[in-house]
């Protein structure tokens, strides 16, 4: 019988199995432990049973995280493991963010069978997308082409290409890499062009704020980098009151103890973009990350994210 030391709350999707095995694996070797000792408990959210509908239209990002919180709240897990771009900005009571592992790749990726690049997609071309912030930055870059819903997982949106329901879509890089899915990339999107969503490509960790031993072994595997880039971009967010209903995107580099950010707001169907950028020491971070909200929120004045 193994003596469990702490259990991962984590979704039951390929990706998310794989994001809390990457935590597993990172823990037992802090701990010098077996990796059999740390349990993966998984935890069935209302988002993985809304199939159909956008989240926007049914509760937004806390549909991923609700259920596994509520493991947390009653002692049922230790530490939730989520995407950070799952992430609302507002954490229940007595709930923290204790860590992040090291960001993967933010960019997002086409895939396109036999197309090479998102400007060589035909003329009125379908791109299945569940993400407005896509959606948007789609319709700005090409006004000409349709978009599609597209819900479920990774392998659910590339089998719903495969059998023709759009000539295209759009995935994170990070979870393609985390699957083993990268060979079905048509092309990587520059930064420039599509700017990820806050927290893209970061798996952060969850605890109880009480819980001072998880809380120190959480530390021991946060990545600092990260978690200053996903604090500015959360605060940024935070500022917009950002969620699945708002095509918001903002991406932060840490390089030394210097952080540099660039931020968007677009109405959803591409019409308008406004974007803010800021530079400063990481020691600043969350007052950046406010300072460019605030621009936006002013720039776009009430009712930016109508239509």
């Amino acid at each position: 019988m193994v003596s469990i030391l702490l259990r991962l709350g984590t979704r039951g999707s390929p990706l998310a199995l794989a994001q809390a095995r990457q935590t597993q694996a990172l823990l037992a070797g802090l701990l010098e432990i077996a990796p059999e000792r740390i349990e993966i408990r998984v935890i069935k959210t209302s988002g993985d049973m809304i199939r159909d509908r956008p989240l926007s239209e049914v509760g937004g990002k806390g549909l991923f995280t609700k259920e596994i919180e509520r493991a947390l709240e009653d002692g049922e897990v230790d530490i939730g493991v989520h995407s950070s771009k799952d992430m609302p900005t507002i954490l229940p009571d007595g709930l923290m963010l204790a860590g992040f592992l090291e960001r993967e790749d933010v960019r997002d990726a086409l895939i396109a069978p036999g197309i090479a690049s998102f400007a060589e997609l035909p003329q009125g071309a379908v791109v299945g997308t569940a993400a407005l912030r896509r959606q948007a930055q789609v319709k700005h870059l090409r006004p000409d082409l349709q978009t599609v819903l597209f819900r479920g997982n990774v392998e659910t949106r590339l089998r719903k290409l495969a059998e023709g329901q759009a000539d295209a879509t759009l995935l994170a890089v990070a979870g393609l890499k985390r699957l083993g899915l990268i060979a079905h990339a048509s092309a990587i999107l520059s930064e420039e062009d599509f700017l990820p969503a806050v927290g893209q490509g970061a798996i952060c960790l969850e605890t109880r704020a009480d819980d001072g031993e998880t809380i120190r072994h959480v530390a021991g595997i946060d990545h600092r980098d990260t978690h200053l880039a996903v604090t500015l971009e959360r605060a940024f967010l935070a500022v917009l009151d950002g969620s699945c209903r708002t095509p918001i995107a903002g991406h932060a580099v840490v390089e030394g103890d210097a952080i540099r950010f660039r931020g968007l707001i677009l109405k959803p169907d591409g019409s308008q973009v406004h974007e803010a950028r800021r530079s400063g020491s990481v020691a600043d971070a969350e007052a950046l990350g406010r300072s460019a909200g605030e621009e936006l929120r002013a720039l776009g004045g009430e009712g930016f994210f109508a239509g």
